[in-house]
């Protein structure tokens, strides 16, 4: 089901949680599957060999940060104030070790791209993350901004922009996973970073807001009476012809364009099976974890697998909770760390075994890091001058550290990666020029990124 289940939340910005987003809901700003149903109306040198090398990715977004320092960037040296609790264990790759939490990944060291010198400067969540995953830094980076028209689209609404319309199987080329959840909306504050923004609400990713552990997981309500929909779709048809005789609002526009991607997905056969997390074994399920991250990976490799172009998976507080301002170390090793070590080992190994890595790119990456020093709360606040990205599939060259922190984990020692570098990478392996324009609100032309290429990662 499209709907927002659970109690109210609290964010770390006193941001209370509720539903935003009616039963039927597919876009954030209005794809209504029930109105549908109800009723007939309502500029750097770039490496050409690895240009266009993946056909799809896969990001995965630990909305509220993990301790780069409790993971991947370990210092064992660093002063007790500073120093994680936990152990560096050896990996797969000689000389590269990880936190003793994540044995799953470690065998998986060989894989991974890490980009250790990761850096920005918005310390607050919603800014953050719309620079994270856009790769453009928010107008407005010293507020707490609301989602807004005037925000630069997300990499999914890149997808559905730059595409073709649909994968043919009725599914868009952009899909949001775990969302809107509380991450994307809280007490009606809708975050940025997550939306088409000046594209236009039809470039959002397709968001799917039911968790796929769920047992009655069915995103889309079922149509008894198909005939009824086709009546309606021309019936809607020659009205929308009707209205070409008047000046059409970009508003309207944009509802023909929920309609029509609505019709796509309730007929469709394929859009329907990509969903059916029942055909796969229970092994399988099991291996993922019963949890919305787990299921969301497996469920991600469905949908590449069925021509979905960018998927994203966002980590959600049934999960446990990233923001760890208080008691850092027991949520990390009893919950934070051992779902994303399952979870994400599962899909890496799935997609390998499939022959599907080759060709898809994975990216896990978070808003910002955590603070160096440990607070009074056994606790580490947001920090964005240095955190920890990750790169795995595309023919990327595994088992490297790009890139470095300095002892206390706090600043990039070398070669730092502004978040407009990352996005310029994501594109470049799509396919898609990260120096094409697209019409700012103000009708001027701007590069979807004035990044770099990481061309020694790729």
């Amino acid at each position: 089901m499209l709907t927002l289940p659970g109690q109210p939340q609290r964010t770390c910005e006193g941001l209370s949680r509720r539903e935003w987003i009616r039963w039927g809901g597919l876009s954030s700003l209005g794809l209504g599957l029930d109105g549908l149903l109800a009723s007939p109306v309502s500029a750097v040198s770039e490496p050409a060999s690895s240009f266009g090398r993946a056909k799809s990715c896969i990001v995965l977004f630990m909305f509220g940060a993990p301790a780069h320092q409790d993971s991947w960037d370990m210092k064992p040296d660093a002063p007790s104030e500073v120093r994680s609790e936990f152990s560096p264990i050896p990996s797969s790759v000689p000389g590269i070790q990880v936190c003793e939490h994540l044995p799953l990944l470690a065998r998986h060291t060989d894989q991974l791209a890490q980009l250790r010198s990761v850096t920005h400067p918005d310390n607050t969540h919603t800014v953050a993350m719309h620079y994270m995953l856009t790769g453009v830094r928010h107008r407005r980076p010293r507020t707490n901004p609301q989602n807004a028209a005037d925000d630069f689209p997300c990499f999914g609404a890149v997808a559905n922009h730059v595409a073709a319309r649909g994968t043919g199987g009725g599914l868009p080329h952009g899909i949001s996973l775990n969302a809107p959840a509380n991450q994307v909306s809280a007490n009606n504050h809708i975050f940025p970073g997550f939306f088409g923004g000046f594209l236009g609400s039809a470039s959002d990713p397709l968001f799917i807001s039911q968790h796929p552990n769920d047992k009655s997981f069915s995103p889309f309500p079922p149509v008894d009476r198909p005939q009824r929909l086709l009546d309606r779709q021309q019936l809607l048809a020659r009205l929308d012809g009707q209205s070409r005789l008047i000046e059409r609002s970009s508003r309207v526009a944009d509802l023909g364009e929920y309609y029509q991607q609505a019709m796509n997905l309730l007929t469709s056969p394929a859009a329907r099976r990509a969903f059916d997390l029942d055909s796969e074994s229970q092994a399988l399920r099991d291996r993922y974890g019963s949890t919305p991250f787990g299921q969301g990976c497996l469920l991600a490799r469905r949908l590449v697998e069925s021509g979905v172009r960018l998927v994203t998976v966002n980590w959600e507080r049934d999960d446990a909770f990233w923001d760890t301002h208080a008691d850092n170390f027991n949520k990390h090793r009893k919950s934070l760390l051992p779902n994303l070590d399952r979870g994400f080992s599962a899909l890496l190994e799935d997609m390998q075994q499939r022959g599907l890595l080759e060709e898809t790119l994975i990216v896990w990456l978070a808003e910002f890091g955590r603070t160096p020093k440990i607070n009074a709360k056994a606790g580490r606040d947001h920090w964005a001058p240095c955190n920890t990205v990750l790169l795995a599939g595309a023919g990327i060259p595994g088992g490297q550290v790009y890139g470095a922190s300095d002892r206390q984990a706090a600043y990039p020692s070398r070669d730092p990666v502004a978040p407009q570098d990352l996005s310029a990478t994501i594109y470049h392996l799509l396919g898609i020029n990260p120096h094409q324009t697209i019409p700012s609100p103000d009708g001027r032309p701007v590069p979807l990124s004035d990044g770099a290429v990481l061309s020694r990662v790729i």
